[in-house]
């Protein structure tokens, strides 16, 4: 059976109401930026295709190859606005500038992701943000992280306790870029039921 690192790796491991801190170890990316409502504009919707279709290749990549098979990891999202309050509580979408990624495998090389590169952009509905994925290297070291459920749109409350109240209390401060980890297939849960592991980077205040 394929491996899948979700259950492996504590980095993707949260608890509903619970904020953990948490060291994640620096970890290869395939990584698409962006910017505007994810939920209208075309770029998001290439970029996830463009994701996915590389994160696939890869994956029958490597067990042809290496014999090493692995199940496809999340897509998860780096969020950021010059105004932050347009992310944590306006929720203005239209403001947000986004990176978009799938952790791959240690054992994918620059080789082995040019080649998937190649690969899909012989396909007929290759995504035309092919070209703009990269695959990067992310260290994010310590972070604090807890698992929401339910709708994007509910995630304010939890976002302002962790910011305003749980990071202060413990003596860090935020630093680094908000990360959503996106353990629900939108297309097949409904919002309710969603389940997103909510992660921020922070450092000991001085």
């Amino acid at each position: 059976m394929a491996i899948d690192l979700k259950k492996t790796l504590d980095a993707y491991q949260a608890k509903r109401g619970v904020f953990r801190v948490v060291e994640i170890p620096a970890m290869r990316y395939l990584m698409i930026d962006g910017a505007g409502d994810p939920n209208s504009v075309p770029e998001y919707s290439h970029a996830v295709t463009a994701l996915f279709s590389l994160a696939y290749t890869l994956k029958f990549a490597s067990r042809k190859q290496l014999g090493l098979d692995t199940v496809v990891m999340p897509l998860e999202g780096l969020w950021h606005a010059p105004d932050m309050e347009t992310f944590t509580s306006r929720r203005d979408k239209s403001a947000w500038l986004w990176t978009l990624l799938i952790m791959v495998p240690a054992h994918v090389t620059d080789e082995m992701f040019a080649a998937a590169v190649d690969a899909v952009a012989k396909k007929k509905d290759a995504s035309p943000s092919l070209s703009s994925v990269r695959l990067e290297l992310l260290d994010e070291g310590l972070c604090v992280q807890t698992l929401h459920v339910g709708s994007y749109d509910d995630e304010a409350p939890v976002l302002a306790d962790l910011h305003d109240r749980f990071i202060p209390e413990q003596g860090f401060e935020m630093r680094g870029l908000h990360h959503e980890i996106y353990l629900s297939d939108v297309r097949r849960v409904e919002p309710a039921k969603l389940r997103t592991i909510l992660r921020q980077p922070v450092s000991r205040a001085v």
